[in-house]
């Protein structure tokens, strides 16, 4: 019944992100399958009559470059990919442009890289640009800049990236689209069957994910379920589904078990609504600059009794960070239990730690912060 009760709800998600993988939009000569693609924008189109609030996270850029250079194979070097990528984008939005007027939809194209989520200013811009768009009618069209991404400001994968996006415009679902039909669990014979109902992610769920991806994409099954906890953890139910079946987004919606259905977490999304925007930030848009190690005092503070991280409680600190990068939190057994955005850098972290805060008012002045981390600025993960 709660499968089924899951299920049901999925027919009032007002606000949907759609994530196409590559495997879906593109044949395996690396040409992108013009038919599927438009199959897809019938379904979205379907559904963005229906009132609901639509934003696409497509793959297929690189793939689409490729094919107009020519290059039969993905290259492995970083500035053949961002070629291939500064081609391929605009093929790939005159593509959907020309599906979407077909079915009387406005698109707008959004590219964004990790770098873009991670700094306050410009995470606050790219969501209220995404709402205005939705407002208005238009459906984002999201991809990661692959143009200018390297591995320090990138998502990983497109996965990643639609799960931050539902994330930053609060969406109700998110459907992974692939081509398989959802998370299959092997059991001790060997033999796999299909998972319909997931209500949670775990270690053991995935050491059965399968799929790492193609010379196409960078994604697999493993990829989807970290990024479906992430999203259900904050409240948005996700659905892996199989992208090539016919008329799949409609039977999402209208509460069949094709796919695997990840719900909202429940008892969890209570405690993480709780976490206002700027905590969901901390917590989900940035890369870890540096780690600190505190002792048990610290560790209970944060932990039980809710505090900012003192200079006092901290004993070891490694990394390079700059005040408001993100840092992890270990403890003493080295298990990371809180992340944060430190109001100094390494360097100082190192000369301040195990001083008491009224030791560093008389080092810096009264102006200075007393917490290494302040608690608003402070996540426990769950």
């Amino acid at each position: 019944m709660t499968h089924l009760s899951e299920r049901k709800k999925l027919a009032a998600a007002r606000r949907v992100v759609v994530k196409i993988g590559s495997r879906v939009l593109v044949q395996r000569d690396g040409r992108p399958d013009t038919r599927r693609m438009a199959a897809l924008v019938d379904g979205i189109a379907a559904l963005h009559r229906e009132g609901r609030e639509i934003i696409v996270v497509s793959s297929g850029a690189i793939a689409c470059g490729l094919q107009a250079l020519g290059m039969k194979k993905r290259p492995a070097d970083l500035p053949s990919l961002q070629m291939a990528a500064a081609v391929g984008q605009s093929r790939l939005m005159a593509a959907y442009d020309r599906l979407f007027v077909r079915k009387k939809c406005r698109i707008g194209q959004v590219l964004l890289t990790h770098d873009d989520l991670e700094h306050r200013r410009r995470h606050l811009n790219a969501r209220n640009s995404m709402l205005k768009l939705l407002e208005h009618g238009v459906i984002p069209i999201v991809n990661e800049n692959d143009v200018v991404s390297v591995d320090e400001i990138k998502f990983g994968d497109n996965d990643a990236l639609a799960s931050r996006t539902a994330m930053l415009v609060e969406a109700d679902l998110l459907v992974l689209l692939t081509t398989v039909n959802g998370f299959r669990a092997t059991d001790a014979k060997g033999c796999s069957r299909k998972i319909d109902f997931l209500p949670g992610v775990t270690s053991e769920t995935l050491a059965h994910a399968k799929g790492k991806g193609s010379e196409f994409s960078t994604g697999g099954m493993a990829s989807k379920l970290t990024s479906a906890a992430e999203a259900a953890r904050m409240g948005t139910a996700v659905v892996i589904a199989n992208g090539r079946q016919e008329g799949i987004l409609q039977k999402i919606v209208s509460g069949t078990s094709d796919g695997t259905l990840i719900p909202a977490a429940e008892t969890a999304s209570d405690a993480n609504k709780a976490l206002n925007h700027r905590r969901r930030w901390v917590a989900f848009f940035h890369h870890a600059h540096g780690r600190i190690t505190v002792d048990d005092g610290a560790r209970d503070a944060l932990l039980k009794r809710g505090k900012s991280l003192l200079p006092v409680g901290i004993r070891e600190v490694s990394g390079d960070f700059a005040p408001g990068d993100l840092v992890d939190i270990h403890d003493l057994a080295g298990q990371r239990i809180a992340q944060g955005l430190s109001e100094y850098s390494s360097a100082e972290v190192r000369l301040l730690k195990g001083l008491q805060t009224g030791k560093i008012l008389d080092l810096l002045g009264a102006d200075a912060p007393g917490e290494v981390i302040h608690r608003d600025n402070l996540v426990v993960p769950t």
